[in-house]
């Protein structure tokens, strides 16, 4: 690497006093986080889900029993098991049940389904663990390979909750109504079966390969970053530090353990500090609204997109979130607007985090206690300062080092990153050259080390030979006070090329018109970025971790142009 003034690290005198002793150990790994958590607070609640709870002490032995089925079934070292789950008690118990019976975690989308086939094949799984409702609606199909499917009836867990939510279970028949298959067995039956067992776990070393994160797939085929035991724990541990974190402390889980964020900066955050992690299952505003008001939690993560939902729901208030020292958004952009109104109606401000699957998680965080400054020219608000141990450098087209606010690609080196993706040398070599993650993510860096995301390189919209990066609209179309979700895309134009298109939901009870909003980028954006398009839609179509995908949408917009041209020229 060249060297530059990024190898000075100027975020460390902005971050002052929160750089102190580091939290990295040579030996990190996640099962020896939870035996100091075990050692030191092994009778404190850590598990919490709707009434069901269990000790540090207790989920310790849980996730040994499950491992102790797991090895009997054949399941060794290096194997790997895929976990096709909400965010429930079988997830968090598996996941360590697999790491101390020696194998690697898979986490899976609960909404894939074709995708299956390519995930199965590339990380080779050997073992599924999977929601019984899911196995039965979307899974089966693609498991004949596996020789090992445990089934999760989330009913052997679930005492009080939400009724929407776990509706679906009231019809689906029991473990013991299936049909016996061989190789298919029941979760709580092989944990239960399993308590009082003598195994002594597997005790993995930090360089072992203990996770394989398969990017979200939203510019291509999705990849497996082979992340190791070292690579995840030192990620974890400096999760606890941005939160402000005390042991005891509520972790809501609010992003899908699945994705990077909520499997890195909440569960073995969690874990590894001994929080109360408060499981949710899965995302509905209202039911979260509430969860927060009966648990007093004191810090979560997620998506903008789940910040803007509980803001539109009635029972949103600031007395629900009252019980918080932090927030944090991460997995999509963090426009300024979105901050503005929740301090505004909560009295506490939403920080951002960011980072990929490849970093696991978070690399630049806003800690408790800064406010994330916003870039004058842009609006852009800064995704926050690099942690203590990364490297962030902004490189030119052709690899090079730029200076303090010019524009170029992020890259990014430390112990939190992936050094390869599985079965993928051609990918590693692009993207991971001697270790460096060049991101595809645009952005710049300030003198002081705040770190700027401007958008994705693919992303970028060409109108009249003028680069326009959609997130730069997209936050101002967050301050208009009708707004409530936007994405803004390219599509096709005879005359400019590409013309800037915007997609956009309206806050509850508000109207707009599309000229009005036209107006209102105009007003704070140069005329070739303000959008000459506007489109009110009911929702955006997001991926199911809450990141808005602008690849379908755009793809909607250019086959609605073509339609609407075609049938112009059959007109004429």
């Amino acid at each position: 690497m060249t060297n530059s003034w990024f190898d000075s690290r100027p975020w460390l005198t902005t971050l002052g006093d929160v750089v102190q002793e580091p939290l990295v150990l040579p030996d990190s790994t996640p099962l020896a986080d939870l035996a100091a958590t075990v050692a030191a607070h092994g009778d404190a609640e850590g598990i919490t889900y709707y009434g069901f709870s269990l000790t540090w002490a207790e989920f310790d032995r849980w996730s040994t029993a499950f491992a102790a089925f797991l090895t009997p079934q054949g399941i060794q070292r290096g194997d790997r098991i895929g976990i096709y789950d909400q965010n429930t008690p079988a997830f968090v118990i598996a996941t360590y049940g697999i790491w101390k019976a020696g194998g690697t975690v898979v986490p899976l989308n609960p909404m894939y389904r074709g995708e299956l086939e390519h995930i199965f094949a590339d990380s080779a799984v050997k073992g599924l663990v999977v929601s019984q409702a899911a196995y039965l609606d979307r899974v089966k199909d693609f498991t004949a390979g596996i020789p090992l499917v445990v089934l999760n009836d989330d009913r052997n867990f679930q005492t009080e909750g939400p009724d929407a939510i776990f509706a679906m279970f009231d019809t689906m028949p029991r473990f013991d109504e299936l049909p016996a298959v061989e190789g298919r067995f029941e979760f709580a039956a092989a944990v239960a079966d399993n308590l009082d067992t003598d195994f002594t776990p597997h005790s993995p070393e930090p360089s072992d390969l203990g996770l394989i994160a398969y990017t979200s797939g939203t510019s291509g085929r999705s990849k497996g970053a082979a992340a190791t035991q070292a690579n995840i724990s030192s990620n974890s541990r400096y999760c606890l530090r941005n939160a402000d974190f005390v042991p005891g402390d509520g972790f809501v889980s609010l992003a899908p353990l699945f994705h990077i964020t909520g499997f890195i900066c909440q569960f073995l955050a969690g874990v590894a500090g001994g929080a109360r992690l408060i499981l949710n299952y899965r995302f509905d505003p209202g039911s979260l609204i509430e969860l927060c008001d009966q648990e007093k939690p004191t810090y979560m993560a997620g998506p903008a997109t789940i910040y803007t939902a509980m803001l539109a729901h009635p029972n949103f208030s600031a007395e629900k979130f009252a019980s918080f020292k932090s927030l944090m958004s991460g997995g999509a952009p963090l426009p300024e607007g979105l901050v503005n109104k929740f301090e505004d109606r909560a009295n506490i401000y939403v920080g951002q985090g960011y980072g990929l699957s490849e970093t696991c998680a978070q690399v630049a965080t806003v800690p408790r206690g800064f406010k994330a400054p916003v870039d004058p020219d842009s609006g852009n608000l800064a995704c926050g300062l690099p942690q203590a141990d990364v490297m962030i450098r902004i490189l030119d087209d052709d690899g090079q080092p730029v200076g303090p606010g010019e524009v170029g690609e992020v890259a990014i080196s430390g112990p939190q990153v992936v050094s390869s993706y599985l079965n993928n040398p051609q990918a590693t070599a692009e993207q991971i050259p001697n270790g460096e993650l060049h991101t595809g993510d645009v952005g710049f860096m300030r003198e002081d080390g705040w770190l700027f995301i401007v958008d994705r390189k693919k992303d970028m919209i060409n109108a009249s030979g003028f680069k326009v990066w959609p997130r730069e609209v997209e936050d101002v179309l967050y301050t208009h006070p009708a707004v409530q979700e936007a994405a803004v895309v390219g599509i096709p134009d005879d005359y400019r090329g590409e013309d800037v298109a915007a997609f956009v939901t309206l806050q509850p009870g508000a109207e707009a018109t599309a000229q009005e909003i036209m107006t209102f980028c105009r007003e704070k954006l140069a005329s070739y970025k303000a959008p000459h398009q506007v489109t009110f839609i009911d929702q955006l179509p997001k991926t199911s971790s809450g990141k808005i995908l602008r690849r379908t949408i755009r793809a909607d917009a250019v086959e609605a142009a073509q339609a609407a041209r075609a049938a112009a020229t059959a007109t004429e």
